[in-house]
Formats: structure tokens, sequence, C-alpha cells
């Protein structure tokens, strides 16, 4: 759930205005984006990536670790259950008010397959130096620099105020970890916190929870 450098990210709905804004900022931090996910585009080249109807499709032409959703409610569990199948190391997934019927379904076809899933409704992962997945301002050298404090938030908002704070203070982050604000989430703080925990570039783990 740390997110390393060269790992392969594939972009659910990369041709939506959020998932085209974020892969271009996620790209240009040094995030590997190796293709994206519209079945009415499929066959196109975006953003100097390819366009696949499917997660699995795009796994047989252009491999990837993690897949990251830029996906709607109603949408989100067929799209999770794609990625899933086709064998995504990693799903994070950015949508919020997934029925919960669904986060049900995709927590334990991600438990059968053994996919990590960080969310629903985080602000994604932040590795500075390597890069991140998501809608974290990652690419923002004010709000993140290479350090060696992890940080663990529920709250996105939070979460870039308490990166702002370590970098202001010139201590960076080793890693960030969004876990989600969602009541059902597939990567607990506690699952963060081991991870961190077990991270040779991290001395010290700031956790930050959600508003209200």
């Amino acid at each position: 759930m740390i997110y390393r450098k060269g790992q392969r990210v594939l972009v659910q709905g990369i041709t939506g205005k959020q998932g085209s804004f974020w892969t271009e900022k996620m790209a240009a931090m040094g995030t590997l984006i190796s293709g994206g996910v519209n079945p009415k585009r499929a066959g196109e080249t975006f953003l100097g990536v390819p366009v696949f109807a499917s997660a699995k499709a795009a796994m047989a032409d252009a491999p990837f670790d993690i897949a990251v959703m830029f996906i709607p409610p109603g949408a989100a569990k067929a799209a999770a259950l794609d990625a899933i199948e086709a064998g995504a190391k990693g799903l994070v997934i950015l949508t919020e008010h997934i029925p919960a019927q669904d986060v049900i379904a995709i927590r334990e076809a991600a438990r059968t397959a053994g996919t990590r899933i960080v969310g629903p409704n985080t602000a994604g992962l932040v590795t500075p130096g390597a890069g991140f997945v998501g809608i974290m301002p990652g690419h923002n050298p004010n709000i993140f620099q290479p350090g060696r404090i992890g940080v663990i938030s529920r709250s996105g908002s939070l979460g870039t105020l308490i990166c702002l704070n370590l970098t202001r203070a010139g201590l960076g982050q080793s890693a960030f970890i969004g876990i989600g604000g969602d009541p059902m989430i597939g990567t607990t703080t506690s699952d963060a916190l081991r991870a961190l925990n077990e991270d040779d570039g991290t001395d010290a783990i700031v956790m930050v929870g959600e508003i209200g």
C-alpha cells in the first residue's frame, strides 16, 4: 500500500475531467502510467498511453500493478471487479457513496484474489520522489517533500494540511497513505501503521482521522 517507484498504474476513467487532470499530474511526478480504461474510446491513445475497453484487456497488452478508479458510484462495483479479476495487486478506490452491498462484494472479491484495496473514498497514495496515485497534490513541492515521516489519514484535506506542516518544518514525508473516510474500507489504520512501521525509510508516523 506504499507506492514504490516503477509500479505501473492503470487509470480507470482516464478520459474524464478528473481522470485526465490527475493522470497528467501523476505522470509529471514520475508515476508510471501504463494505460487507461474507457470502453467507448478503446483503441485510442490518450495522454500518451493506450486506452482499453477493460482492465482485463489492459493487463494483456499493458500490464499494471495498481488500478486507480475515477469512476462514479453506480459503476464502481463493475470497475473494481474488472481490475481485481484482471490481477491488480492494488486497487485505489477514490469513489465515495458506493452502495454498501457493492463495497461488501468488492472487498470479498479482493480478499479472495489477494488484491490490496485502498479506500473507498480515499485521496490516494503519495511517495515523495517516487510518484503518487490518486487526487492528493503529490506534484506540489510546497506540500510534499522526501523525508522520513509517514502519514496515515482518513481525510484528504487534513492529510494535506499535515504534510504541508511537515514540509514547512523541514521534515518531509516517507509516504502518505490515505485509507479513506468511508465506514467500510479495505485498508485500516492498523494495516497502514503496520506497513509504515516495517518500512526502512520511515522513522515516525502521524495518524489523522476524519472531519466530523
